[in-house]
């Protein structure tokens, strides 16, 4: 009854009304006075259900030219991407995953209180169903819910390591102050990002300039993001209509799905501005406290991957990659799945590693095709346990398809490799999915400082500046 009652609370109010209660509460422990407390909650709510409707008018546009594209390659492939959506459906009606939605609550915060992580978790709860679906799955093989649940909460702390491994950068980046995001499915890449970003400098990637910033300098006009959004919005229209581009119909589409790229380039910007305000008197009510001499703690607040989804570099490079990722599912091979409904995620799933090549869009469009590619392997393992628990909770499978799965949310190499152990229920497998996490922590917790610093001057070997300097010397 519990578990109920609060996935009900939760699903009724939703994270526009969640956040801005935290945030005012956040604001009264540090002293800021009513006005400025209640704006703050009141922007970021107003910001995070500006990013809904934004997103929520955008993909009806957008989801039919990729489900036309996708048709058009005449791919013949067994396992459907039923896309995120079905697997939150799965997560929050199993068993296991309504347990976890209690424990993992406190969980996060317990981890936040003793300082274990300086990542706040419970600003972005919807998105726990990430580990649920997981557990869930474990459960279904298993029958063993100490499992379930321990899968998911190592999950759930490899996720909190990452999501403050990526913190610094991602609220750089993306200018939130004290802000990044949570979700397991769209920051995993960042830690093969992290590793990988080096070797691409090795080979002097970095020195393509492909950030949105540089794009403007050498386009011009065209290379405003309003008209990089509208270029690219047709580009995409027109792979979807390729086979009906003698209609007047296609063409519709096609300046439909340009203008409405366009849009999402130009407000999203400005929604993004309220949303970022919310966090000014918190930021401030944190500096003065260190300079009236009191102990300040250095923290960030989980917030929904929504707020990067419009940022350029991360649009752009999302919206690129939809269609290399069909051309890689078609060449892969033993590759068995064919992403459709995901592939509108894409912008989500870069999150994790355009803030740690500084929106350099080349780099984004290497790692994630590699990433990504990995990932539908995973995908292709897991599709015949993810297709039972769908049918167990009543997800009825698409005409034609054989197996389903969600190309984001298990298309996760690493996490995929925490479940397997645990599936194999071998203690040591457990024990060495559970060492490495600890291994990671303790290095990054006793060089946290070093390595946002590492991550800052890796990030800067992106801009025009810093290759300018490497000339000058």
């Amino acid at each position: 009854m519990f578990f109920e009652t609060l996935k009900e609370v939760f699903q009724t109010f939703g994270s526009p009304v969640f956040v801005p209660v935290i945030i005012f509460i956040i604001s009264k422990i540090l002293k800021v006075n009513n006005k400025k407390a209640f704006f703050s909650a009141l922007y970021a709510g107003v910001g995070l259900e500006g990013f809904t409707l934004l997103l929520n008018a955008f993909t009806p546009i957008i989801t039919p030219v990729v489900k036309s594209m996708v048709e058009n390659t005449g791919i013949q492939l067994p396992v459907f991407d039923v896309g995120w959506q079905a697997t939150a459906l799965v997560a929050y009606s199993t068993e296991a995953g309504m347990i976890f939605l209690g424990v993992g609550l406190l969980v996060q915060t317990v981890l936040f209180l003793t300082r274990w992580t300086d990542v706040f978790q419970p600003g972005d709860l919807w998105n726990n169903y990430s580990y649920m679906v997981w557990g869930s799955m474990i459960y279904m093989v298993t029958k063993n819910m100490i499992l379930s649940l321990g899968c998911m909460i190592l999950l759930n702390m490899y996720s909190l390591l990452i999501a403050e491994l990526i913190a610094k950068r991602w609220s750089t980046y993306y200018k939130y102050p004290n802000c990044t995001i949570i979700a397991m499915h769209n920051i995993e890449a960042a830690l093969f990002t992290v590793a990988f970003d080096p070797i691409l400098n090795a080979f002097g990637l970095n020195k393509i300039k492909l950030s949105p910033e540089e794009l403007q300098k050498k386009l011009g006009f065209f290379g405003e993001p309003v008209s990089l959004g509208l270029l690219l919005g047709i580009f995409i229209g027109i792979m979807g209509n390729f086979k009906a581009l003698g209609t007047l119909a296609a063409w519709g589409q096609v300046a439909t799905m340009g203008i409405a790229t366009s849009a999402i380039m130009a407000i999203f910007p400005r929604v993004a501005g309220l949303f970022a305000q919310a966090f000014l008197p918190i930021t401030d009510a944190a500096k003065k406290s260190v300079k009236n001499g009191s102990k300040s703690r250095k923290w960030y607040l989980g917030v929904n991957d929504a707020t990067g989804y419009g940022e350029p570099a991360t649009l752009i490079s999302g919206i690129i990659l939809i269609p290399i990722m069909v051309f890689m599912a078609l060449a892969l091979p033993g590759n068995q799945v064919l992403p459709v409904v995901d592939l509108l995620a894409l912008p989500f799933m870069v999150q994790g590693i355009v803030p740690l090549v500084n929106g350099n869009i080349f780099k984004v469009l290497i790692t994630g095709t590699i990433w990504f590619s990995a990932g539908l392997y995973m995908c292709t393992y897991t599709a015949p346990m993810f297709t039972d628990i769908c049918a167990s909770v009543g997800v009825h499978l698409p005409v034609g398809a054989l197996l389903i799965t969600s190309f984001n949310i298990l298309g996760k190499p690493l996490m995929g490799l925490v479940f397997l152990a645990f599936l194999s229920q071998s203690p040591i497998l457990i024990g060495i999915a559970v060492a490495v996490y600890l291994v990671l922590y303790v290095l990054f917790r006793k060089n946290k400082e070093a390595v946002y610093d590492y991550l800052d001057q890796n990030a800067l070997k992106n801009t025009a500046e810093e290759a300018k300097s490497e000339i000058t010397a």
